[in-house]
């Protein structure tokens, strides 16, 4: 029988998947990302996994800088998703006129996020069309625990991410 891609990717898109905006640096260029392939992969260290087009802004800084920022919100503001589909504009203390800071490893973390993990790379491993970097979590805080039970998920918003390749990706 063969794989039908719309079947693949009704499948791959009923996986719940947090969204997210990935935050990396490398010397003086920034950048945001919304993201939503994240994954804790280990416990001892505490690792976690994103997946990053190989083609992205985001990929090259995460190679370059060595760490990334899992900047997470609450699912009543799925917004600031909308304005990180394309490498972002650092002006001042802001991307895409969202307020950040410098993490622990100099990547941005989103002041507006209701949770962040930060990470330093522990393994990159190619995987096709994306690179998976397994991070070691660094720092994370917790900004409002009120919400955090109840983080933006991709079924939030419009937007579809995943399965096989369409048009856009």
């Amino acid at each position: 029988m063969p794989l039908v891609p719309t079947t693949i990717n009704k499948i791959m898109w009923s996986i719940p998947n947090i969204l997210c905006l990935i935050g990396s640096r490398h010397e003086d260029e920034w950048n945001g990302m919304t993201q939503s392939w994240v994954t804790q992969v280990a416990m001892e260290p505490v690792l976690v996994a994103v997946s990053i087009d190989a083609t992205a802004v985001t990929n090259r800084l995460i190679k370059d800088g060595g760490s990334f920022s899992v900047n997470i919100w609450d699912r009543s503001n799925t917004r600031p998703f909308v304005k990180f589909s394309k490498p972002a504009t650092k002006d001042g203390e802001t991307l895409n006129g969202l307020p950040v800071r410098e993490g622990v490893t100099g990547v941005p973390v989103f002041r507006d996020a209701i949770a962040y993990l930060e990470c330093t790379v522990w393994e990159t491993v190619a995987c096709g069309t994306h690179d998976l970097f397994i991070g070691e979590v660094v720092d994370a805080d917790i900004v409002n625990a009120d919400v955090l039970g109840d983080v933006a998920r991709m079924e939030d918003t419009r937007m579809k991410y995943g399965g096989v390749r369409r048009g856009g990706h």
